[in-house]
C-alpha cells in the first residue's frame, strides 16, 4: 500500500487543529480572545458593509489574517449552518485540537487522564466540561462527530472562550470503537456506576480515559462493553447522580 507523503500529512494535521466559529458576534468575540490565531476569515458576497461587519475586518486585519468572499452557497458549506451563520464564518488554528487516532500515534510518557463524551447532547454542559477539562488536570477531551453537541456559538459561550485552548481529540467513528483502540494501547476505559466498589478518589490508574454519559441515560451499552473499569462517586442524602459536567469537574481535581 502506498505510503502518504510528508507534506500531506503535515496539511491533513494543520486542518485537524481547525476550528469554524459562525455567526457575526460569535466571530467577532473570537476574533477579540488574546491568544487566539486565525488562519481565514469568510464572508459572504452579500453583506453590507459598516457596523459589526466593519469591526469583524477590523479585527482580522489586527491578526494578518486572509480574508475569502463567497457566494451565500459556498458560505453555508463552510459554516455548516446556513440558517445562523449571517454571511460569516471564520477558520481559527486550536493548537490543542487533534484526533483521536493521531493523539494515539504520539509517544506518550507518565500519567495521562482523558474524558470520552458519550452522547453529551447539551451544548452548555460540553461548554462547561471543556471549561473544566482546561484548568484540572485532563490531558484530551475525545469527542465523537456524532451523538454528541458539536462546538458551536452556545458551546464557546458556555466555555469561557477555553475551548480555543482545550485538548479536543475529534473522531468520526462511534465512541465504542475509539476506545476499543485506546484499550489496545493499554489505557483503561472507565465507568462511573453507583454500583462499582472503588472510589473516584482513591482510584490511581496511569493511563485513564473516563467516560461520561448522557444526561438522560448515562453511558451506552455499546460503550459500557469497552469499560474495563467501574468506579463511583459516593454520595448524601440519598441524592443518586450529579450533573455531568459537575461530574467532569470532580475528575479533573480529583
Amino acid at each position: 500500500m502506498q505510503r502518504d507523503s510528508d507534506a500531506y500529512l503535515a496539511k491533513k494535521q494543520f486542518f485537524n487543529t481547525l476550528l469554524t466559529v459562525y455567526g457575526r458576534k460569535p466571530v467577532l468575540e473570537a476574533l477579540q480572545q488574546p491568544g487566539v490565531e486565525v488562519y481565514r476569515l469568510h464572508l459572504a458576497q452579500s453583506n453590507k458593509r459598516g457596523g459589526i461587519i466593519d469591526e469583524i475586518l477590523a479585527e482580522a486585519e489586527k491578526r494578518n489574517a486572509e480574508v475569502a468572499y463567497h457566494n451565500r452557497a459556498a458560505l453555508s458549506r463552510i459554516s455548516k449552518n446556513a440558517k445562523q451563520d449571517q454571511g460569516v464564518a471564520v477558520d481559527l488554528i486550536c493548537q490543542k485540537f487533534t484526533t483521536a487516532t493521531d493523539y494515539l500515534t504520539r509517544p506518550s510518557s507518565g500519567s495521562c487522564n482523558l474524558l470520552a463524551l458519550d452522547g453529551i447532547t447539551n451544548p452548555q454542559n460540553l461548554g462547561m466540561i471543556i471549561r473544566s477539562a482546561c484548568a484540572g488536570n485532563i490531558d484530551g477531551i475525545i469527542l465523537p462527530e456524532k451523538g454528541c453537541a458539536q462546538i458551536d456559538p452556545l458551546v464557546i459561550k458556555a466555555s469561557a472562550g477555553t475551548v480555543f485552548r482545550a485538548p479536543i481529540l475529534r473522531t468520526t467513528e462511534p465512541l465504542a470503537r475509539t476506545l476499543n483502540k485506546f484499550r489496545d494501547s493499554q489505557y483503561s476505559v472507565v465507568g462511573l456506576s453507583s454500583h462499582a466498589k472503588q472510589t473516584l478518589q482513591a482510584y490511581s490508574g496511569e493511563r485513564t480515559v473516563f467516560v461520561l454519559g448522557n444526561e438522560t441515560d448515562g453511558v451506552s451499552s455499546a460503550t459500557q462493553n469497552e469499560c474495563n473499569h467501574w468506579l463511583k462517586i459516593p454520595m448524601n442524602n440519598q441524592v443518586e447522580s450529579l450533573n455531568v459536567a459537575v461530574t467532569a469537574a470532580l475528575i479533573a481535581f480529583r
